[in-house]
Parts: structure tokens; C-alpha cells; sequence
């Protein structure tokens, strides 16, 4: 019978590429590997490693925790708003989406702690929090990647074509481009997940039937799986940081030119109470004037939000293109410590974008603050325009 057992537990690891030994293989001695990086070897010993690791994995944590509450507190407030403007649709979305990451990434990373500890449960804590939220985790930082840029790009159409853009984006566009995103970004997680299937696996080291993975290892499987990583695991969030950025940008030196004009029509107003009749010698540069002082500031909050996303999601899109670089470089390469610890870091940088969000709206949106603090109770006064 033990014979038996043994041989299916092989047949079994011989079909699943993911690792799925008990503890995960990350937290065995690779000091004495030959082919490990001097870095790997020097820097992340065993005790190393252990500190460093625990110390992120808490701190994500306790960021995910404060993004839940924050996250749950912005919902709310938008709602109140209603969704009148076009721009309440796209942070609303953006606060949905990051609330459903800090759920997944809970229960993902609080899995990972159990399988650090050895802790026994019935299930293969890695790879069964891998199939059920890790995965999905992954692609909703994508639909929030795309969702920033186009709340960005939306932006950018106020400024440069502002009387073009209340036509272009109503209520009903942007409910739609939610819809698209959401659907573009997320779909493919349910055909790569096809391949994978829950089975009971017994363990004779631990003297246990586990439940764990099972993967279909059919060619055609793996050539679109291969294909889906690539393009939703390095083109789409580096793309969507590219638009990001560029929009940012665009946006910083737009803001600099109406802060600009607006001193000056400033000054000129004041000289033509001197010289009545005197009109000012400069004109705005084109559809400044027509940027008002509530969709300037609006501006300015999206400016804040696509920075704390870049600075936050950087260390992610460096290390999926060191992924892609350096085949050692991975979750199963020679150097997948190092991996792990910039994986976390991408992880705890992508949790503490979604946490400060609240504070950028509560500072730089007063109908938000005052909702804020109708909600929790602490004033009554009236919003400002």
C-alpha cells in the first residue's frame, strides 16, 4: 500500500510544474547550490532570507489592512457622491478594484506565512492560495494598471481638448471602457486556470491526503499559456505604466502653463484697473481659459494618484523585466530568493498605492472630505465648490 502511495505521489510530481514539496522549496539551504549567483550566496543566507521575508510579508500585511479599511471608505464616499461626473465612475472602479487585490492578497500572503511555519492544514497551502486568489491577484493589478491610465488619459482630453471631451467621455463611455478593462484584463486568468484542477494527494512524509493541483501538461495548453504570460504578465503592465507615465507628464507640464497664465491675467486684470480700456497682450495657450478652477484641482489629484502608481509599481515592472531577461532570475531559477524578495517588495509597493489613496482624495478634494468626515462623524460643515 505504501509502495503504491509512493508511486502516485511521483507520477503525480512528475505533471505539476509547480513546486508542491512540503516545506516550499524557497526555504531550503541553496548556500551549497554550484550554480547559484555570488549575490544569491553572499547576501540571503537561510537566516537572511527568513528576516527579510518575514519582515515583508508582515508589513504587507498591515499596508493591506489599512487599504482595506481605506479602500472600503472611499467606495462609500463616491456612492454618496453619486456618479453624476465621469470621473467618479473611474475611481470608484479603481477603489473597487483595489479592494478586491487586498482581499486576494490576505489571504494569498497569510497562506504563505502558514506554509513558512510548516503549520499542517488539509490543503497544499502554496499552491491551492496560488490557483484560488494569487493568480487573480495578479491580473487585478493589471485591471488597476489600466484603469489608472485611463483615468490619466481622461485627463489629459480635459486639458487639451476640453471642448471636445464632454462628448467624448460621458457617463456612459466611461462605464463601458470599466467594462472593457475589467473584461480584457481578467478573462485570460480563466483559460490559463483551466489547466489546473483540484486533487486529493496523499503524502507519506506527512502521513496525510492533502488537497493540491493538478496541471493538464497538453502542448496546446502550454503554447497559449506561455503566450497569455507574456503578454499580461510583462506587455500589459508595462504598457500601462508607459501610458501612465507619458499622461503624467503631459499632465505636470499642462498644469505649469495655466499656473503660468493665470498669474498673468492675474496681474493684467490689475493693471487694466490702473489703465481701464487696456487689453492684456497675451492669450492663453489653447483652451486654458476654459479650464476652471474645480477641474484644475481635479487634475492635480490625478497628477498625485498616477505618481504614487509609478513610484509604487516601478519595482514590479523591473523585476518582470528582469524575468524576462535572466531565465535564472525567476520563481524556480537559481536566484529565486532574490526573485521572491523583489516580488514582495512589487507586492508591498502595489498595497501601500492603494492605501494612500484615501489621503490624496481627503486632501485635495473637499465634497470628498466632507463627505468623509459626514460619514465617520466628526463635522457638518458645508463642502466647498
Amino acid at each position: 500500500m505504501y509502495l503504491e502511495a509512493k508511486q502516485a505521489e511521483e507520477n503525480y510530481s512528475q505533471t505539476l510544474h509547480l513546486m508542491t514539496d512540503y516545506p516550499f522549496p524557497l526555504w531550503t539551504d541553496q548556500t551549497n547550490e554550484p550554480f547559484i549567483h555570488p549575490l544569491a550566496r553572499s547576501f540571503l543566507t537561510d537566516e537572511q532570507f527568513d528576516i527579510i521575508f518575514l519582515v515583508l510579508v508582515y508589513t504587507v500585511q498591515i499596508s493591506n489592512i489599512a487599504a482595506f479599511i481605506g479602500n472600503i471608505l472611499n467606495i462609500a464616499v463616491f456612492v454618496k457622491l453619486g456618479f453624476s461626473e465621469p470621473s467618479n465612475i473611474s475611481l470608484i472602479s479603481l477603489a473597487a478594484t483595489d479592494l478586491a487585490c487586498v482581499v486576494f492578497s490576505l489571504w494569498t500572503h497569510l497562506c504563505i506565512l502558514i506554509n513558512f511555519n510548516d503549520s499542517i492544514l488539509p490543503f497544499n497551502a502554496t499552491n491551492v492560495s496560488y490557483a484560488t486568489t494569487g493568480g487573480m491577484f495578479a491580473f487585478l493589478t493589471r485591471t488597476v494598471a489600466w484603469i489608472t491610465a485611463f483615468i490619466t488619459f481622461e485627463r489629459c482630453l480635459c486639458i487639451l481638448v476640453p471642448l471636445k471631451v464632454k462628448t467624448l467621455i460621458t457617463q456612459r463611455s466611461t462605464l463601458m471602457a470599466m467594462i472593457i478593462i475589467v473584461t480584457l484584463t481578467f478573462s485570460p486568468f480563466f483559460f490559463i486556470y483551466s489547466r489546473y484542477s483540484f486533487v486529493w494527494v496523499f503524502y507519506p512524509h506527512l502521513n496525510a491526503t492533502l488537497l493540491d493541483l493538478e496541471v493538464n501538461n497538453e502542448e496546446y495548453f502550454i503554447q497559449i499559456e506561455t503566450v497569455l504570460v507574456v503578454i499580461c504578465g510583462v506587455i500589459q503592465p508595462i504598457l500601462a505604466m508607459s501610458i501612465v507615465l507619458m499622461c503624467t507628464v503631459v499632465l505636470v507640464i499642462q498644469l505649469r502653463k495655466i499656473s503660468s497664465w493665470r498669474k498673468f491675467v492675474t496681474s493684467a486684470k490689475g493693471q487694466r484697473g490702473e489703465n481701464s480700456g487696456e487689453k492684456p497682450a497675451s492669450s492663453s495657450p489653447a483652451g486654458e481659459e476654459r479650464i476652471s478652477q474645480k477641474e484644475e484641482r481635479l487634475v492635480r489629484m490625478v497628477v498625485a494618484i498616477a505618481t504614487i502608481f509609478i513610484v509604487s509599481n516601478a519595482p514590479t515592472c523591473i523585476t518582470l523585466l528582469c524575468n524576462v531577461v535572466f531565465d535564472e532570475f525567476s520563481l524556480f531559477g537559481v536566484n529565486r530568493r532574490i526573485y521572491v524578495i523583489c516580488s514582495v517588495i512589487g507586492v508591498l509597493g502595489q498595497s501601500v498605492s492603494g492605501s494612500v489613496n484615501i489621503l490624496i482624495y481627503y486632501n485635495m478634494a473637499s465634497k470628498f472630505r466632507f463627505h468623509l468626515r459626514r460619514f465617520l462623524c466628526l463635522d457638518r460643515h458645508e463642502p466647498e465648490n
